[in-house]
């Protein structure tokens, strides 16, 4: 079966995936006037905004919380143990097409996040939304909506979850070796005491969570990288003749070299599978835009800085040819570099960050079990099978198995979603436009349903 999956998946990234989230890459950037790269400092600016005014008794996420969930969920196990992975089977230049991945990807993030905020809907005091409610809203497809929201629900609640359970005692167990069993039945049980706190106690274990993780390993690889500066110019070269060298051209293995580094860069950022728009569309902001901004730099922050990390350590190091994978060549390649003190550091860190994802990832599969109106048991029953099963399952599966079950069903949810954006992408071109407009106006931008009349009936936008 395993086998099979592999060669299926194979496939679809091969002859579609690849193609399509470049092309889609390329052309949301153009649509938008390259609003990934043009608006960055007001992207930043946007992570303190005050969020739209509440109604009585109605608890919503703020912007920041909506952005720390959603990057909670890119930054995890793909940031350390995928990265790895992709530099030792593809080579160095994989590196290169996970920067393109995000540099093309935050577009496709603006223009996907946006969207789920301008669908979005109520649901017991909160907001709640994401691709399956804008394909039915938008596209009136029903048939696709669902099939969105069972893939996410078992790509994220469950396999994506089992894979960072695997990723935490593969580290806990080379550091510390603490058994798999041991450390699955831990982290299940943290994980079921957060998410039976819904997404009010996510969001505030996200906020604080990950901000403190993510600046603490940018300090250590900015520390390494500081170190061995000399170096800097060698690791650049190598990425850059691995991403475009005679030798893979020659040989015919550019192909693998892209087709892996734009499938861990999208595992990575999640820019174009469906997946943050879910955590985008719980925010309570004045107009959808200011949020598919924030969503946007998401994707920078994950890619181009967390993973960058990752790659430079390893670089650096110069352990990638060793025959190490995963989070072990990660551990490794810090080992060479500060001491024995590394494994135990990246079992530390690969815990804080893949916990923090299984945590958002659980959120995911939620959302979409409202969707598909399951009610209060099947929520429980996901509960269960997301905090419980599958991180056990994951913490004692195969390596080579949880990365196969991920990228088979994380093909199939990003052609669901592609589908949708492909769509509707006229909406966040248009909902720019406004935005900037009444920018230039000298106001804080507010959206009313009216400026889409065509759609006003299907928002919960005011008038």
């Amino acid at each position: 079966m395993e086998t099979f999956l592999a060669s299926v998946t194979d496939g679809l990234w091969t002859y579609l995936l690849i193609a399509a989230l470049l092309l889609c890459g390329f052309f949301f950037t153009w649509k938008t006037r390259f609003v990934q790269f043009r608006m960055i400092p007001h992207m930043f600016r946007l992570l303190t905004d005050s969020g739209a005014r509440t109604e009585k008794g109605e608890k919503h996420v703020s912007s920041f919380q909506a952005f720390a969930v959603s990057l909670a969920s890119r930054v995890g196990s793909g940031n350390l143990a995928g990265v790895a992975t992709a530099i030792a089977i593809g080579g160095p230049g994989s590196v290169f097409w996970m920067w393109v991945t995000a540099l093309l990807g935050a577009a496709t993030a603006f223009i996907e996040s946006t969207l789920a905020q301008l669908f979005k809907e109520r649901s017991e005091g909160a907001f709640v939304g994401g691709p399956a409610y804008y394909i039915r809203k938008g596209l009136h497809s029903k048939g696709l909506a669902a099939t969105f929201a069972v893939l996410i629900t078992i790509t994220f609640a469950l396999m994506n979850n089992a894979v960072q359970a695997n990723t935490i005692s593969g580290a806990l167990d080379e550091a510390f070796g603490v058994r798999p069993w041991i450390s699955g039945a831990l982290m299940a049980a943290l994980t079921l005491l957060i998410i039976f706190g819904g997404i009010h106690r996510i969001a505030r274990f996200s906020s604080v969570i990950v901000p403190l993780m993510a600046i603490g390993y940018m300090i250590l690889a900015i520390f390494i990288v500081v170190k061995n500066y000399a170096l800097i110019p060698d690791v650049f070269r190598i990425i850059f003749e691995d991403a475009f060298g005679i030798r893979q051209v020659a040989g015919g293995g550019i192909g693998g070299v892209i087709m892996l580094g734009v499938r861990r860069g999208l595992f990575s950022n999640e820019a174009g599978e469906g997946s943050t728009p879910n955590a985008a569309a719980t925010a309570n902001v004045s107009h959808p835009v200011k949020q598919g901004l924030i969503q946007a730099l998401g994707v920078f922050t994950d890619t181009l800085l967390v993973c960058s990390c990752t790659a430079f350590i390893i670089l650096i190091s110069g352990l990638y040819t060793s025959g190490s994978n995963g989070i072990a060549l990660t551990q490794v390649a810090l080992q060479a570099e500060i001491g024995p003190t590394g494994p135990i550091f990246i079992a530390i860190a690969i815990f804080l960050f893949a916990y923090s994802t299984i945590i958002a990832n659980y959120y995911y599969g939620e959302a979409n079990m409202i969707y598909l109106k399951s009610g209060k048991k099947g929520i429980a029953l996901l509960r269960v099978l997301s905090g419980g099963v599958f991180v056990v399952f994951g913490a004692l599966a195969g390596l080579n198995l949880v990365w196969t079950l991920i990228d088979f069903f994380m093909a199939l949810l990003t052609i669901c979603n592609l589908i949708g954006l492909i769509g509707l992408w006229k909406y966040p071109v248009k909902l720019l436009k406004d935005y900037e407009k009444q920018k230039k106006q000298g106001k804080d931008p507010v959206f009313h349903k009216s400026t889409l009349p065509e759609i006003a009936d299907e928002l919960v936008w005011p008038d």
